[in-house]
């Protein structure tokens, strides 16, 4: 791989380390700090939802325009575009104006990065590798992205450490940190624009398009895109934000412990990249996605009915080892089963699927655990999970991607 190919790789991991910092310290604080400015379970889920969904139109645009109108241009505006939702907490205006500004700055209260920049980023990568490297790449780029996540995580004691050290009010000490999320977005602008002309995809010329996608394509890409949706409506149950809610409320675990245990979360989210590329060279994509997905979901309905906060902590964090293995996987699934020219529109619709079928589950997540059972998101989106990996290996498990025919 040439010199220039390892720089754009180099500039995009750490882009996406910094935008990953702020959504792991988001992805925590977020829930808990409404909590205390006094927004009720609902609104929380709302707020969150809202951030869902604006990313979800901002993966539209990708999907349609990003190809044309430069992939570096577009990640640019993403980030730019991201500092409004960090400045929303630091203003914490009304709730109507807060969702407005959450759904404009593609708030995210996952704890991961979901966005349309991620989206973007993953039809960049597989064009800088060989098929041979494509699963490794990707997993590399997701143990960045979890990594910086897990710093993210454990920087939520920093409210509490500025409160003590600078003698702050502790909402002031939270709006402080959303502030230096925003300046965060502003770096990861300027990052992107010193990549080469080898993340963008090829011009039109005059005989064939770049930008056409094949009847058979969108045949593959519907069918996943469905799957998928069903998979994100469970993990809008289980975004970090109401997670580390429900930690704090059903057993009282401070933030300070929080930001230690999600740390903890991402990294094994991180390893787990890894151990999925690895397993996925022996057994094949979909098996790996399937056969680690799966139990992932029995740890967390058993974490769900745990009686007590070290038992709740244990089976989450087994959880948390599994889950991610299907990411990097699918990611490369996505790429190999689709021309390097469609790999936008794939990434694209792939992701708009998850973003706005996270967005409903956010939405009626704060519902439930109001109205219903304060533990039922985690049954309910471990459920869904289920059923996404059953009906994924029914439906996928006889396609190939060229390195396993």
């Amino acid at each position: 791989m040439s010199v220039t190919l390892w720089r754009d790789l180099l500039l995009i991991n750490a882009a996406a380390l910094l935008r990953s910092f702020t959504f792991g310290l988001t992805g925590v604080v977020l829930g808990i700090y409404l909590f205390r400015v006094g927004f009720s379970s609902f609104s929380i889920g709302m707020v969150i939802a809202a951030g869902l969904a604006g990313s979800a139109l901002a993966t539209v645009g990708v999907t349609i325009q990003a190809d044309r109108l430069g992939r570096r241009r577009t990640l640019v505006l993403l980030s730019l575009l991201g500092t409004v939702g960090a400045l929303a907490l630091a203003v914490t205006p009304a709730l109507p104006i807060l969702m407005l500004m959450a759904f404009v700055g593609m708030l995210n209260g996952t704890g991961t990065d979901r966005s349309a920049a991620f989206s973007l980023e993953q039809a960049i990568i597989p064009g800088l590798v060989p098929d041979t490297s494509r699963t490794w790449s990707l997993a590399w780029y997701n143990v960045v992205l979890d990594a910086a996540g897990s710093l993210g995580a454990l920087a939520a004691a920093l409210p509490f450490l500025l409160q003590r050290w600078l003698t702050l009010p502790l909402l002031t000490s939270y709006r402080a940190i959303f502030v230096g999320c925003a300046f965060l977005s502003v770096v990861t602008a300027v990052l992107y624009p010193f990549a080469s002309d080898a993340v963008e995809v090829s011009k039109p010329s005059a005989e064939t398009s770049p930008y056409q996608i094949s009847p058979a394509t969108k045949k593959v890409i519907a069918r996943l895109a469905g799957l998928f949706s069903l998979d994100a409506f469970g993990g809008g149950f289980l975004t970090d934000a109401l997670v580390a809610y429900w930690f704090f409320r059903r057993f009282g675990v401070a933030e300070a412990s929080l930001g230690v245990l999600f740390f903890a979360v991402h990294l094994l989210n991180a390893g787990s990249h890894l151990g999925a590329a690895w397993l996925a060279r022996r057994i094949g994509l979909v098996n790996t996605m399937v056969f680690t997905h799966l139990p992932s979901s029995l740890f967390l309905i058993a974490a769900a009915f745990a009686p007590s906060v070290k038992w709740a902590v244990l089976l989450f964090l087994c959880r948390e080892a599994l889950v991610e293995m299907d990411v990097p996987t699918r990611q490369s699934y996505v790429a190999a089963v689709v021309l390097p020219n469609e790999r936008t529109f794939a990434s694209g619709i792939a992701n708009l699927a998850r973003n706005v079928f996270w967005a409903i589950g956010s939405s009626v997540a704060g519902f439930f655990m109001q109205n219903v059972a304060f533990s039922a998101p985690l049954v309910i989106g471990a459920g869904a999970k289920i059923s996404y990996d059953l009906l994924l290996y029914r439906a996928f498990r006889k396609l190939r991607p060229p390195e396993e025919r």
